[in-house]
């Protein structure tokens, strides 16, 4: 049996497998209409069209004690895709490049400037 294929249009987190994962993909599937969940063996990835956004209040409710996003996110996301803006109290994966802004700055390695 072959995964699903994610397509070009979706974004979102890949999750290890845990009862905080387990509130984060319920609280994204109360938020964002079309997110698909695919079980990977030890992690769960989430694809969402376009945008996916998940609120820090959602996650705590669903978990029921104190969600911190930005630290617990980090100890159980271990990649994603697309544009990640990330607070307190949201994270969000976003379609496309970063803004010009943060790209017009950054220097390859071992160029010179």
């Amino acid at each position: 049996m072959s995964p699903e294929r994610v397509q070009p249009s979706e974004v979102g987190p890949v999750l290890l497998v845990g009862r905080v994962t387990d509130a984060i993909v319920a609280a994204i599937r109360k938020q964002n209409a079309g997110a698909r969940v695919s079980l990977r063996g030890s992690y769960v990835r989430v694809s969402v069209p376009e945008r996916c956004e998940v609120e820090s209040a959602v996650v705590q409710q669903i978990l029921g004690e104190r969600f911190h996003m930005i630290q617990d996110l980090e100890r159980v996301m271990a990649s994603f895709r697309g544009r990640l803006s990330l607070s307190e109290d949201a994270a969000c994966w976003e379609v496309g490049a970063p803004p010009a802004s943060a790209t017009a700055t950054a220097t390859p390695i071992g160029a010179r400037r």
